[in-house]
């Protein structure tokens, strides 16, 4: 079997994030719109690549004041740097999943990363006649990696925002006629 051309179905997918605040508590986000493909072969995973853009204007933190901020030039710089990417170049079979080490690019700046995969799951039959496939993806990053430097000190030591992130993705897929 060959690859299978999937697209993202970004009403059934997101890309979730948490971050420690005040180093007390994780503030929890997520990016609502995504687009991209996944080519997709069931009988060689380890030959399957995917390309997925994130559109940073779609950035939810349940607070308005928060999100105008995470915008800004402070962060994301959304005008100048609207989109993160990710593109796939080695799927590797860890355990029961699967490794899939990629470039992403957040605020201009491209880092290697790799994301622990969980599936896909095997194609299932949509009510429309269309077919679906979903997985779930993890990794951490360093927010600093890309550029994203903005902090400010507390008083009794610490910061206000930690370096590290925690990325997680859920992904549905349908297939391309």
């Amino acid at each position: 079997m060959a690859q299978v051309i999937y697209q993202i179905d970004s009403a059934h997918s997101g890309a979730q994030f948490s971050v420690r605040h005040l180093m007390v508590s994780n503030v929890r986000g997520e990016f609502t719109e995504l687009s991209g493909s996944l080519a997709y072969d069931a009988s060689n995973p380890a030959n399957s690549s995917l390309e997925a853009r994130v559109e940073v204007a779609s950035i939810n933190t349940r607070d308005e004041q928060r999100d105008a901020h995470l915008k800004s030039p402070d962060f994301f710089d959304a005008e100048k740097f609207p989109e993160l990417t990710f593109r796939s170049k080695q799927v590797t079979r860890h355990g029961d999943g699967w490794l899939m080490k990629g470039d992403l690019t957040i605020h201009g700046v491209t880092r290697e990363v790799t994301l622990a995969v969980e599936g896909p799951t095997p194609e299932v039959k949509d009510p429309w006649g269309g077919y679906r496939i979903g997985a779930t993806a993890e990794t951490k990053i360093h927010r600093k990696d890309f550029g994203l430097t903005w902090n400010m000190a507390l008083e009794a030591g610490g910061v206000v925002v930690g370096d590290e992130v925690k990325i997680s993705i859920e992904l549905e897929a349908m297939r391309q006629a």
